[in-house]
């Protein structure tokens, strides 16, 4: 590697904030790579595809990738996560952890998920978006729970409605994802993308999904 490579050394002042950045993107077969500076993608065909990593919040890698050491670093200085998900990002496998970023948001969440009076207060409080209007002051989490399942129940069978779909209620067995109708099957896969988006969105706050 050149000694005279340029590389501008980039400081939590110089870096766009999140709401600034785009949030993720998804990236199979291929590899992850440093020329100068700046993080290239090489696809499978040889194509070279320049990524502004410094304006991304995530980077996906699906199957049949591989990343260099320099990469990860540049995608850490940037404060940009690495993910490695499956297929699509239908399932999340692992994360890297950026080491410009500090433990004290996952201390927080550390601290209120041990203590169980803390945890049910911001349950009721993350419960209390969905029903701005409800009383949780005396709901335990179960029945929080179960007042949205209910409202996802009502909510599945007035989009089947208004959509002319076909609608017996959901039904996915795991492991046997063919057996079930064409509509659970969308329900299904577009669940599994949206956690995996989610996770990756959790870490990179400096939060556990777990």
């Amino acid at each position: 590697m050149s000694k005279n490579r340029l590389f501008v050394k980039i400081t939590r002042f110089s870096l766009p904030q999140v709401k600034e950045k785009y949030p993720f993107i998804y990236l199979e077969r291929g590899r992850l790579e440093v020329d100068d500076s700046s993080i290239k993608w090489v696809d499978s065909d040889g194509q070279v595809i320049r990524i502004p990593v410094a304006t991304i919040n995530a980077i996906l890698l699906g199957p049949g990738t591989t990343v260099t050491h320099e990469a990860i670093k540049v995608a850490s200085t940037s404060n940009c996560a690495i993910s490695w998900v499956g297929e699509d990002s239908l399932l999340y496998y692992a994360s890297g952890i950026q080491p410009n970023s500090n433990s004290r948001n996952f201390k927080k969440q550390v601290e209120l998920a041990s203590n169980k009076k803390k945890a049910l207060e911001v349950s009721r409080r993350m419960f209390k978006h969905r029903f701005p209007d409800a009383n949780l002051e005396d709901k335990t989490l179960k029945e929080m729970m179960g007042m949205e399942g209910y409202r996802v129940c009502e909510m599945y069978n007035k989009k089947a409605q208004y959509y002319n779909v076909g609608w017996k209620g959901r039904n996915f067995t795991p492991g046997k994802f063919e057996f079930s109708d064409i509509t659970n099957r969308v329900l299904t896969s577009a669940n599994a993308a949206l956690y995996g988006i989610l996770c990756s969105v959790v870490h990179s706050l400096g939060y556990t999904p777990y």
